[in-house]
């Protein structure tokens, strides 16, 4: 097997067909596909296996991973990292950060069993304690994190705004929320506030991957799909208007819509160029934000290499790093 290539809420809309074209151009990898619930009783999960029965040769394994636990993300990095060590998987080539959560119903802050702000949880802090504590089985010759992106991270660039994201002096209030009387665009802010943080973790991480003694050939790369308008993501925890939209609008009207904006586009589309840009077929060995198959800048606020170190530091806090088992990252 030539590696080992992690993707999260694998049974995902765009994951699927990312997943897809990974079984049918390089079926010496072994695809590790995580879900949160691996019962066939999950129909998204159900439809993963049915894909993957028509890859026969390839080979592939699901383990359940629930995000918003990080007790789950420990205990399912060990199996990865005693499963490697023993033989049976192949060292990781490629992990996609793509499970993804936002809730644009709730105006307060939920918050998961481990206290911090559940968007960001998902979308930043479980990616990053999934990545750090397997970083030492990356194939040190070569390997590729992806995290997905988002136009949300940039200020006015995204219609459903209506506060701008930013980091705030105190980081802890990402994680942790503060009470507030008036709660008014703070959900889809909350989501933004994770895509923004875990860009630029990103950056952060390339710069301490680059100046590891073993680790230099892995890169990190934050991958903004576009507007993916048959995403289940605008039916989940949305405004009933979004899922009209959807319905009546942008998938019937997608073949045109897609002329009069080249940034919608459809899963189908974008799997395949995920993956190949994870597994580095495309872009190889290149390093920080792409716009679709384009290399691309980030928000200007992002690249705040102060604000992105203040990240690493809080990440490695929320992530419930030990001070040994920081140090043995090298970073």
């Amino acid at each position: 097997m030539a590696g080992s290539v992690i993707i999260t809420a694998a049974n995902g809309s765009l994951a699927i067909p990312a997943v897809v074209h990974l079984l049918k151009t390089l079926p010496d990898h072994l695809a590790i596909l995580t879900v949160r619930n691996a019962s066939d009783k999950d129909p998204n999960t159900a439809a993963l296996r049915a894909e993957i029965s028509r890859f026969p040769q390839a080979k592939t394994v699901i383990h359940e991973l629930d995000l918003s636990k990080l007790s789950a993300v420990r205990d399912f990095t060990k199996t990865v990292a005693r499963n490697i060590d023993n033989g049976a998987y192949p060292r990781v080539k490629a992990i996609i950060c793509n499970a993804f959560h936002w809730n644009l119903t709730s105006p307060e802050p939920i918050l998961t069993s481990d206290g911090f702000e559940q968007s960001f949880q998902i979308n930043h802090i479980a990616h990053a304690t999934l990545v750090l504590r397997l970083l030492d089985h990356f194939d040190p010759a070569g390997a590729r994190i992806v995290t997905l992106s988002t136009d949300a991270h940039w200020p006015g660039r995204n219609p459903l705004e209506k506060k701008a994201p930013e980091i705030p002096d105190n980081v802890d209030a990402l994680a942790t929320p503060p009470v507030e009387s008036d709660y008014t665009g703070r959900p889809f802010q909350r989501y933004a506030n994770s895509k923004l943080a875990a860009v630029m973790w990103t950056h952060a991480l390339n710069r301490r991957l680059l100046a590891h003694s073993t680790l230099s050939k892995v890169n990190a790369v934050a991958m903004e799909p576009g507007s993916l308008t048959d995403s289940r993501a605008l039916r989940t925890n949305t405004p009933s208007t979004l899922w009209y939209l959807q319905r009546f609008i942008l998938q019937p009207f997608q073949p045109i819509l897609c002329y009069i904006n080249p940034t919608m586009r459809s899963v189908t589309e974008v799997g395949p160029v995920l993956m190949d840009l994870a597994l580095q077929k495309s872009h190889p060995g290149e390093r920080g934000h792409f716009d679709f198959r384009t290399k691309s800048d980030s928000s200007p606020a992002s690249m705040d290499e102060k604000k992105q170190d203040l990240i690493w530091e809080k990440t490695l806090e929320w992530a419930g790093l030990t001070k040994g088992e920081i140090d043995a990252l090298g970073l």
